[in-house]
C-alpha cells in the first residue's frame, strides 16, 4: 500500500507540474459589479423579475461541503460506510458528486460551497475525532485530496458554476500545526487556483470564523489578515474575490466588512423569516459596507411551501441565499447533503422542495 501511494504522490507531481506550467482554457468567470455577481461579463439570469423582487446579478447556492471528504483516522473512518457496499470510499464520493452536478445546474443552481476541511459529517457535531483535512500539518497539501478538488472545479467551470471554497473548518484546524502552518496552507492553496486558470473560484477563508477556531489567525479579530493575504497575491494580473463567514445570525465585523469582496450571512438557528431580513438591512447599514454582494451560504431553514420562508426573505431584499442540508435524527441515507455518506442526487422530499423553489425563482 505504501508503495503505491508513494507512485501516485510522484505521478500527481508530476501532473501538477506540467498542469501549472500549461493550465487548461477556462470557460468560466465570476466578477461582481455592485451588489451583482456576474458570469462571463453578463449578470446572473439577467432582466429576470420573480412576484416583484429583481434576480438579476443574484447567487442561488448550497451546502456541497464534503464533496472530497475522507478520514484518515481508522477510528472513526469506518462511520460513514455506505450502506450497499459497508465501506467508506473517498472517490465513489466524489464521482457522485460529479455526475450530480449537472442535475443541480438544470435547477438553476449556479454556486455551492465546498470546504478543504468539509464541515461536520453528522451536520452538527460538538467533538469531531475525525481528520477529514486537504493540508498536511505543516501548511503542504495532500494530494489525494487535492486531485478529486482539481476534478470538482474542473467540472464546476465546464457547467458555468461558481465554487464558494472554504479553506478551514473548526475542528479540522488544529490539524496544521501552527499559524506559520496556516499562512503556508492558505498561500499554497491560493497561488495553485491562481496558477490553474480558474476564474469560477471564490474564497470564503473559513466557515463561522467565531467558532471555536484553535488558531487566532482564523478567529474573528485577526482574520482579516488572511482575506488581505489572499487579495494581495495576483498571478499573471488577477487575483481572487475573497470573504468569510459568522455562525448563524451574526453580523460580520468591521474589520472583515472593509477587506472583504462579498459578504457571507449564515441562517442557522434564525426561524423566523423576519430576522433574516433583519441581519441584511443590518449588515447594510454598518459603517464599512459599500456596495457589495450579500450572500447567505448556509441556511438549515426549509418551509419551501410556504409564502414567506427564509429563502423568500432573503431573496425579498436582494440577497443570494444558501441550503443547508443534513441528515436530522432517524433520517436515512437519502437525506442530507452535509452528513456522510452523501446520495448527491435531488433524492428527498426536501430536496425536491428546495430545487422546485428554486427553478420558480429563477425562472426555469
Amino acid at each position: 500500500m505504501r508503495t503505491l501511494r508513494c507512485r501516485f504522490i510522484v505521478v500527481w507531481v508530476l501532473w501538477a507540474t506540467v498542469s501549472l506550467a500549461n493550465p487548461p482554457k477556462r470557460h468560466t468567470k465570476v466578477s461582481i459589479k455592485g451588489e451583482k455577481f456576474f458570469i462571463n461579463g453578463k449578470p446572473t439570469f439577467p432582466k429576470r423579475i420573480w412576484q416583484g423582487y429583481s434576480i438579476e446579478g443574484l447567487l442561488p447556492n448550497s451546502r456541497m461541503v464534503q464533496g472530497i471528504f475522507d478520514d484518515t483516522n481508522p477510528d472513526t473512518r469506518t462511520q460513514w460506510a455506505y450502506p450497499d457496499t459497508q465501506k467508506w470510499d473517498a472517490d465513489r464520493n466524489t464521482n457522485e458528486f460529479l455526475a450530480a452536478m449537472p442535475v443541480w445546474k438544470q435547477h438553476g443552481l449556479l454556486a455551492f460551497t465546498l470546504n478543504l476541511q468539509g464541515g461536520s459529517p453528522q451536520g452538527y457535531s460538538k467533538d469531531q475525532p475525525w481528520h477529514n483535512s486537504a493540508f498536511n500539518a505543516d501548511g503542504s497539501w495532500n494530494p489525494y485530496y487535492w486531485h478529486r478538488l482539481k476534478k470538482i472545479l474542473d467540472k464546476a467551470d465546464d457547467q458555468g458554476m461558481v465554487v464558494i471554497l472554504g479553506f478551514f473548518y473548526f475542528g479540522q484546524d488544529e490539524r496544521l500545526r501552527d499559524e506559520a502552518a496556516v499562512v503556508r496552507a492558505v498561500d499554497n492553496a491560493t497561488k495553485w487556483i491562481l496558477e490553474e486558470g480558474y476564474g469560477n473560484v471564490i474564497i470564503e477563508v473559513n466557515n463561522e470564523c467565531n467558532i471555536r477556531y484553535d488558531h487566532p489567525i482564523l478567529q474573528p479579530e485577526r482574520v482579516h489578515e488572511l482575506i488581505g493575504r489572499i487579495k494581495n497575491t495576483k498571478h499573471k494580473g488577477r487575483r481572487l474575490l475573497v470573504s468569510t463567514s459568522y455562525g448563524g445570525g451574526a453580523i460580520p465585523h468591521e474589520n472583515v466588512v472593509k477587506e472583504a469582496d462579498f459578504l457571507l450571512l449564515h441562517g442557522n438557528g434564525v426561524s423566523d423569516p423576519a430576522k433574516i431580513i433583519e441581519m441584511v438591512e443590518k449588515t447594510r447599514t454598518l459603517p464599512s459596507y459599500r456596495p457589495m454582494p450579500i450572500v447567505f451560504n448556509e441556511d438549515d431553514h426549509f418551509d419551501f411551501d410556504k409564502p414567506m420562508n427564509n429563502f423568500v426573505a432573503a431573496t425579498s431584499v436582494y440577497t443570494s441565499w444558501g441550503f443547508f442540508d443534513y441528515r436530522m435524527k432517524n433520517e436515512g441515507f437519502e437525506e442530507g447533503y452535509q452528513s456522510v455518506p452523501v446520495n448527491w442526487q435531488i433524492s428527498s422530499p426536501r430536496k425536491k422542495a428546495f430545487f422546485s423553489k428554486l427553478k420558480e425563482i429563477v425562472g426555469l
